[in-house]
């Protein structure tokens, strides 16, 4: 962000959920996490964030501030109001009394909106501090009538409002410090009319910045909302694994470790590292390609690469590991398994993997076939515990996660 703002923030959470079969909106699960958890943590999230007010119905106050998951910005949980407005009050006067430096902005946001992020926060804070107050905006994209009322009560067109001009207000709804208190008496003067904060504050001649709303700031109204925001929330999954399902999913484990002190320079993933002594083995020894292997072969139900490459006369003395991978991905191919992920970690004493641990990657996911964002590569020196610990062998362990055939 080009600016921040600290902030203070109300979360309004004491509508009675009457279109929600009196469902409590902050507790409804949205992609499988509370509404309200969803906004604390967005909230967390959000640089310059500070005292949290949590405004609730009065008779669960006690259950509310048991959440086990409530963070340690939350200063209070009080009882809301017959309205909104009143709930909002609540809020405030609750910061008011509490311990702590005033933030710069003071944010106001409904629970019912659970896809908010930590950059909305940070946006509404920033724009409120530096103009007045502030709202995210959404622009509308449906045609907007305007209607009349018949002698019996039917709708009809009264004409068609240009919504150029037109944006549907969001929350959260941001307010700089410096207005809080002409916004709370108006608040409590001439709430209940008002259909938003922002409205309150446009009635003091406070200006009010619009900041770029979103889709997935949806309002949680009936329960048909709860499955859209989910699906607005949740993150995509990465191409490669877009089309995966759950009946094709295969999971393969790979562990591999040679002893230090062969003749010749060690290889790990492909890689040679000049000075190091090769680890011993009827191969080149590269353990990270042996674990990927394994694990391979274990996603794919294939058994193991001591069988498949013995260590004796069937299997070529010295033969480079990428050699026997590459073999080992095209049964694998064969059988109707492919590699998706792959998860490394080396363990070595000696030498220094840090550096090398992209390319080593790199190597992987080319005799896979897949891009370089598909493998990562870990190194642990195995603080002085066990033979990699004090240099004696190299060990690898792989993850690697593949699709299935059915």
């Amino acid at each position: 962000m080009a600016d921040s703002a600290s902030f203070d923030l109300v979360i309004v959470a004491a509508g009675s959920g009457e279109r929600m079969g009196g469902a409590e909106k902050g507790l409804i699960t949205v992609a499988g996490t509370p509404a309200l958890q969803r906004v604390l943590t967005a909230a967390s999230e959000a640089s310059g964030h500070a005292r949290i007010v949590l405004v609730v119905p009065a008779e669960r106050v006690g259950a509310y501030a048991e959440l086990p998951w409530l963070p340690v910005a939350v200063i209070s949980v009080v009882a809301g109001g017959p309205t909104r407005a009143a709930s909002v009050a609540a809020g405030i006067e609750a910061l008011e009394r509490a311990p702590g430096e005033p933030a710069a902005a003071l944010l106001i946001h409904d629970v019912a909106r659970p896809g908010v992020t930590a950059e909305m926060f940070e946006q509404v804070a920033a724009a409120a501090a530096r103009v007045g107050a502030a709202i995210p905006a959404l622009p509308i994209h449906d045609t907007v009538k305007r209607i009349q009322i018949e002698a019996d009560r039917s709708a009809q067109s009264a004409g068609t409002i240009d919504r150029t001009t037109l944006r549907a207000a969001q929350t959260p709804q941001g307010i700089a410090r410096r207005h809080v208190a002409t916004f709370l008496t108006a608040l409590l003067e001439r709430g209940n009319t008002a259909s938003d904060d922002a409205s309150i504050l446009e009635s003091c001649d406070i200006p009010v910045a619009l900041v770029d709303g979103a889709e997935r700031l949806r309002k949680l109204t009936t329960p048909a909302d709860a499955a859209i925001l989910a699906a607005l929330i949740a993150t995509p999954p990465p191409p490669e694994l877009a089309g995966l399902q759950a009946g094709a999913v295969r999971i393969g484990w790979g562990d591999d470790a040679h002893p230090v002190g062969a003749s010749g320079e060690l290889v790990l993933g492909g890689r040679a590292f000049v000075g190091s002594p090769a680890l011993t083995g009827h191969s080149d020894g590269d353990v990270v390609l042996h674990a990927v292997a394994d694990a391979l072969l274990g996603a794919a139900g294939l058994g193991d690469l001591g069988r498949i490459f013995p260590a004796d006369a069937r299997t070529p003395k010295g033969v480079a590991s990428s050699a026997l991978l590459s073999d080992i991905v095209s049964r694998c191919r064969t059988a109707g398994t492919t590699p998706l992920r792959v998860d490394l970690l080396i363990t070595a004493k000696e030498p220094q993997l840090a550096p090398h641990l992209d390319e080593i990657a790199g190597n992987v996911a080319r005799l896979l076939g897949l891009p370089t964002s598909s493998v990562n590569a870990k190194a642990s020196t195995g603080n002085l515990v066990g033979d990699e610990g004090v240099g004696r062998a190299i060990r690898c362990t792989a993850l690697v996660l593949a699709q299935g055939e059915g």
